[in-house]
């Protein structure tokens, strides 16, 4: 039987830096020795690829070595259940958890490496008065990072409130930066092969955040930079700059071009053009004419910046819908492509040739296409026939970079969310973001968010699986940063929560907010609740024990687990070490007269009662019988074993059975 301790590697977060040298191993074996890089080796087979250059181009600042240090160290931590601020516990799959960013990455390690499919990051802008978490304990010996009691300080009752990284600060990038790389780090060993990041940013970081994601990701790996066109500010002194912007970046770019990956997303309007060309067919009685009237009426409704003005081109109509007949047919590029006679279909005679030539290779793919009807010829051979598109053929198209958001909309769509107040300033709109939800993810996928804030990207995977019935999951993780501050938001934001009884810190109301949003969608069928989570210590004592102290520390190791500790949440925290969901399905059953949980179908049993048998052990046998699971983990409490005796006759029991990997806490 093995013991989970908390020194054991295994209560610990998946070790990132021993996941590289393997990594490195694999690639080169012979660099590798007792888990120990030997770099002159590494030099040698590398050859000229290695940089000796004293200054070398790339983003440097104080603390990076130190932050690259943090990313790369395990953490002890676990996250505890609170079924109190979860909505649908038991049937829902997406996750909300309290706490540090940073932490929760390497807690999550283990039971989510290469599984989300898009990371999302909406960062401290950065601006003078954002608040910069510290994600270090400065005070501690040789200032080695320990995040977790950072965090815990923080949390607590007494806590620290977060300083504003002023603008005038020393520090200023260097305090973002050193916050930012760890986890940036961490989230993209979390991203599957085929995953995205994306950020939200402005001015004030954009350089720093492409440099800081092209070292992680690699510059190769940075698909666009979305340019986010808000609000217009007239109080500027010199230029309003009303602007954000989305970076986009893949996990592996050249996977995704090698599997022929095209994004595509619905033409805005067209759904409402179909409906619009479907009535007037009927009420013209395929009168083309009457029907292409009322089409090009509908177009001048359309406002000049609307993103469905695009439609307008379709300004012809017939039996397929709207079309448009200005697509080039020349050969693109500067070369010369194909010449042949193409004849006209009413006179018979061969049709002018572009300059360039034609688009189309040969003269029978040229024929293909005229029998499709996307060849469209003029009144006689004296015109160069042009493409005919079809408004309802191509109904998918390629996304912009460039995007009008506006930002007053969505703050007033905010507001009357909860009940026309304003609560948060500068939200993100969940639309933009279930914009990129749907472009970059599939119906299953999972989307991760680093600061939740107030739970913007939760709500736009709402909005997305109510309207498609997919069901897409978030996590999302908040630090439980207390509301402060003396602006008409903030005092609001702070009424708020004492006149419906939470707390008042940002996480709380991010929960609010993701609440309120599916009750505007209640009309619909799609999972809308979460499992609440806050980051903690370990419900594993650590060994701590010296000369003085050896016999309490050994009374101490009979029962390593927190008093303190339910059986939620050392559940929750082994599901964690064994690299589980969490929101995998847990069944609770009756076994000899003990509480046992099944999760997932019987991959892992687990029992943490007292005075345990071996009649709770041929229950498990039996039950993995019926189950059929293939490989079953079975864990118990050590304490819960009256002897030692007892202890490896469950052992042997469960052996009999078939199953060798058993644990005790």
């Amino acid at each position: 039987m093995k013991k989970l301790t908390a020194e054991d590697p295994e209560t610990r977060s998946a070790d990132v830096l021993a996941g590289n040298i393997d990594q490195l191993k694999a690639l080169f074996p012979e660099a590798v020795t007792e888990g120990r890089i030997d770099f002159d080796v590494l030099k040698q087979l590398l050859g000229g690829a290695i940089d000796e250059r004293e200054e070398k181009y790339g983003l440097n600042w104080h603390g990076k070595k130190q932050a690259r240090r943090t990313a790369l160290t395990t953490t002890g931590a676990t996250l505890r259940p609170c079924k109190e601020t979860s909505v649908n516990w038991h049937d829902t799959r997406n996750v909300f958890i309290e706490g540090d960013s940073l932490e929760v990455l390497k807690v999550l390690q283990r039971s989510y490496h290469r599984k989300i499919k898009l990371v999302y990051v909406e960062p401290p802008y950065n601006t003078g008065r954002d608040a910069v978490y510290p994600g270090r304990d400065d005070d501690h010996p040789e200032g080695r990072p320990d995040t977790l009691a950072t965090y815990l300080k923080f949390a607590s009752e007494s806590g620290f409130e977060i300083p504003a990284n002023s603008s005038t600060s020393g520090l200023y990038h260097t305090s973002w930066l050193n916050m930012m790389y760890p986890r940036l780090f961490l989230a993209r060993s979390l991203l599957c092969a085929d995953g995205y990041l994306i950020a939200s940013i402005d001015d004030s970081e954009l350089k720093n955040l492409t440099c800081l994601l092209d070292e992680i990701f690699g510059e190769e790996n940075r698909l666009a930079v979305l340019v986010l066109d808000r609000s217009r500010k007239n109080d500027a002194k010199f230029f309003s700059v009303g602007h954000e912007y989305i970076v986009v970046y893949a996990r592996d770019k050249a996977m995704l071009e090698a599997a022929d990956v095209r994004l595509r997303e619905p033409k805005e309007g067209v759904d409402e053009v179909r409906a619009l060309f479907d009535r007037l067919r009927v009420e013209h009685r395929d009168n083309w004419s009457k029907v292409e009237q009322g089409i090009r009426q509908f177009y001048k409704t359309i406002p000049k910046d609307d993103p469905r003005e695009a439609l307008k081109r379709f300004a012809k109509v017939d039996a397929s819908g709207p079309f448009r007949t200005d697509g080039d047919i020349s050969w693109p590029g500067d070369d010369e492509g194909p010449r042949y006679d193409v004849p006209h279909p009413s006179t018979g005679r061969p049709c002018r040739v572009p300059s360039r030539g034609w688009v189309y290779p040969s003269y029978e793919r040229m024929v293909e296409e005229i029998e499709k009807g996307t060849v469209f010829f003029g009144a006689n051979e004296d015109k160069i026939p042009s493409v005919r598109r079809n408004l309802f053929n191509a109904t998918r198209e390629v996304m912009g970079s460039v995007w009008s958001s506006y930002s007053q909309t969505t703050a007033q769509e905010l507001k009357r969310l909860f009940d026309n107040k304003k609560l948060f300033d500068n939200p993100k709109d969940p639309n933009d973001l279930r914009r990129l939800v749907d472009y970059l993810t599939g119906p299953t996928d999972t989307i991760l968010d680093l600061f939740t804030r107030s739970g913007a990207m939760a709500h736009a995977v709402l909005l997305s699986n109510a309207a498609s019935g997919c069901p897409r999951r978030f996590i999302s993780i908040q630090l439980p940063e207390t509301l402060r501050g003396d602006g008409d938001t903030a005092k609001k934001a702070r009424e708020y929560c004492q006149h419906h009884g939470i707390l008042p810190t940002v996480s709380a109301l991010a929960r609010a907010r993701i609440c309120r949003a599916v009750a505007s969608l209640r009309d619909r069928d799609f999972d809308s609740g979460f499992r609440s989570f806050r980051l903690e210590r370990s419900n594993i004592k650590p060994w701590s024990a010296d000369a003085d102290t050896l016999d309490t520390a050994l009374f101490a190791a009979v029962n390593n687990i927190e008093e303190s500790s339910t059986h939620e949440d050392v559940l929750f925290e082994v599901l964690l070490k064994f690299g589980l969901d969490l929101a995998t399905q847990i069944e609770e059953r009756k076994i000899a007269g003990k509480r046992v949980f099944v999760i997932g179908a019987g991959a892992v049993v687990i029992c943490l009662d007292k005075l345990l048998d071996v009649d709770v052990a041929m229950g498990i046998a039996a039950l993995r019988s019926d189950l059929n699971p293939g490989v079953m983990r079975v864990a118990f409490r050590d304490s819960g074993f009256p002897d030692d005796v007892v202890k490896t006759n469950v052992v042997h029991a469960l052996r009999q059975a078939g199953i060798d990997n058993v644990w005790s806490i």
